[in-house]
């Protein structure tokens, strides 16, 4: 089973994570032991996120059990704080984990130091550059979404492309699948849910 983190903050963008954790549930729908879904705070209190949806975390980040990947949603705080999860963030990294930021979290992890040597995106390249630590611009990308293997990125605009790059780096379907789920919710297009029953 793949344990697998949402970090949950004050703030947080409701629709950066969404299809992301409904895509997740999808995989346990078809498989109870496909993953695992922990949602965890800073200290593990209640959070009010940008649409105003009160969320009550399973854990705070220093209670999280041993992961297999860290989910990082945007939200109107990342230019400080956020210590322990984003140190978490580093060792994960450091092992080999995958991690996902979206929006303003790429920022977090831009004051780090973890997009300095490796492909990325963003909001924009000029959003990543006030951070202190940051010296990666030559690593940015002008896309919708990066992943190099180990740290996935995305601009707030993109939670689809998002979504697809966590589901193949941590082989949630059959490439099939994530082809015709991405298809059918870029487009609209029938044939792809089609697509997506008969895989």
């Amino acid at each position: 089973m793949t344990t697998i983190a949402l970090y949950a903050t004050d703030t947080m963008a409701d629709w950066e994570y969404g299809y992301l954790i409904a895509g997740l549930a999808m995989a346990r729908e078809q498989d109870p032991d496909a993953n695992r879904l922990i949602i965890a705070s800073e200290t593990g209190e209640a959070v009010t996120t940008m649409g105003g949806v009160r969320i009550v975390p399973d854990v705070s980040v220093a209670d999280l059990p041993t992961l297999d990947a860290l989910i990082l949603p945007g939200a109107d705080t990342w230019d400080s704080g956020h210590d322990t999860v984003l140190t978490l963030a580093a060792e994960l990294v450091a092992a080999g984990k995958p991690i996902a930021a979206i929006c303003g979290a790429t920022y977090g992890l831009a004051r780090t130091g973890l997009l300095n040597d490796r492909p990325h995106t963003s909001n924009a390249a000029e959003f990543l550059t006030a951070a202190e630590q940051y010296s990666g611009d030559e690593h940015y990308r002008e896309e919708k979404a990066v992943s190099d293997g180990t740290v996935i990125t995305a601009g707030g605009v993109n939670p689809l492309e998002f979504a697809k790059l966590v589901f193949e780096r941590l082989n949630v379907f059959p490439q099939p699948v994530v082809d015709a789920w991405y298809g059918l919710y870029k487009t609209g297009d029938r044939k792809y849910y089609d697509q997506l029953v008969n895989a």
